[in-house]
């Protein structure tokens, strides 16, 4: 019987183990996906959100930048390197042309092509409804490059590769 309770606290234990490594020491494949997964939660906007929420969302937005970030998004005339503050104030004027809107990122591939660079390329479906009452509904194939900068992965360019039609 007291055999029985040891290896039973032994396996808990081994299990208990098993969690923490996977939960504390993530992978960084999983570290970029998390980037993109608080990216799209904080330009998302929904109906009704508070004056809070919206300032919370935006102030967060620019921690997931460096200093200088390269956009190339020729669809919307949009070429060349951005502060942090200037992309936050352009997610500030983006989302206040919006009701609700919301962004998703889909069929990531994350390809670590040095250290502490990944290149991540993807499909970007934007919908929403704009304060005019029309709807948008806006799908784009993205390249991504982020960089880690103090043990944290930020967005450090965004490229437009291709706009995909219905």
């Amino acid at each position: 019987m007291v055999k029985i309770k040891y290896i039973i606290i032994a396996v808990l234990m081994v299990i208990i183990g098993i969690w923490a490594a996977i939960y504390f020491f993530q992978n960084e494949e999983k570290k970029v996906r998390k980037q993109f997964n608080l990216l799209s939660e904080w330009v998302s906007k929904a109906p009704g959100e508070n004056t809070f929420a919206m300032v919370q969302k935006i102030k967060n937005i620019g921690t997931l930048f460096p200093e200088n970030c390269e956009l190339k998004v020729p669809v919307y005339s949009i070429s060349g390197s951005y502060t942090r503050e200037e992309i936050t104030g352009y997610a500030t004027r983006g989302r206040a042309l919006f009701s609700q809107l919301y962004l998703k990122f889909y069929d990531l591939h994350i390809a670590f092509s040095e250290k502490e660079v990944a290149k991540v390329t993807l499909t970007a479906k934007l919908t929403g409804r704009s304060t005019l009452g029309e709807n948008v509904d806006e799908t784009h194939e993205l390249e991504c490059l982020l960089k880690k900068i103090e043990n944290k992965w930020l967005f450090s360019a965004f490229e437009v590769v291709e706009v995909l039609k219905k």
